[in-house]
């Protein structure tokens, strides 16, 4: 983890021109068939029991997946740019937690990698913005935002997440 450097720093705007707004041309940012194959890769991962099978089909799709990764059912990648996330060894995505690695605004699109580090843990429901670090062995409560890079061993729970105790009590 970059300790000086923020989320919105290694975020890459990307300007959409006229009217509309950035999703109504996404066809420029990226190939409707590649979509589509990543669409259907990431439903497999989300409905498969097989931690096996999703490591290696996250891995088809260009997402970085570190060994004994723990994807939970229904959990969701980024279906546009699987290829700026990477999951380190032993981490664990928990159910419906959804990675972002894109943002689609008015006048721009935004990418930026994500990094889930070693045994960090993503809990149930939580959403990763793009951009965002979370340290080894850091962990994020179910259902919560996370709009800002998690310290390693670091806990964080809300919305916006906001840092918690040590986590080293169970109270």
């Amino acid at each position: 983890m970059t300790e000086d450097r923020t989320r919105h720093d290694r975020i890459r705007r990307h300007p959409t021109p006229g009217a509309g707004n950035s999703l109504a041309s996404w066809t420029a940012a990226k190939h409707p068939v590649r979509i589509v194959i990543n669409y259907v890769v990431v439903w497999l991962v989300r409905i498969s029991p097989s931690l096996r099978l999703k490591r290696w089909l996250l891995r088809r799709i260009g997402t970085t997946v570190g060994e004994g990764v723990s994807w939970g059912l229904e959990a969701t990648p980024d279906v546009f740019w699987p290829e700026l996330l990477t999951v380190e060894d032993y981490a664990i995505v928990g159910y419906d937690a959804t990675l972002l690695c894109h943002e689609f605004l008015q006048d721009e699109y935004r990418t930026g990698e994500v990094v889930i580090g070693e045994r960090a843990m993503i809990g149930a429901g939580a959403i990763v913005l793009p951009g965002v670090e979370v340290g080894a062995d850091a962990r994020v409560a179910a259902n919560s935002l996370v709009t800002e890079d998690v310290p390693p061993g670091g806990t964080v729970a809300g919305v916006p997440a906001r840092p918690m105790g040590s986590g080293d009590d169970d109270a």
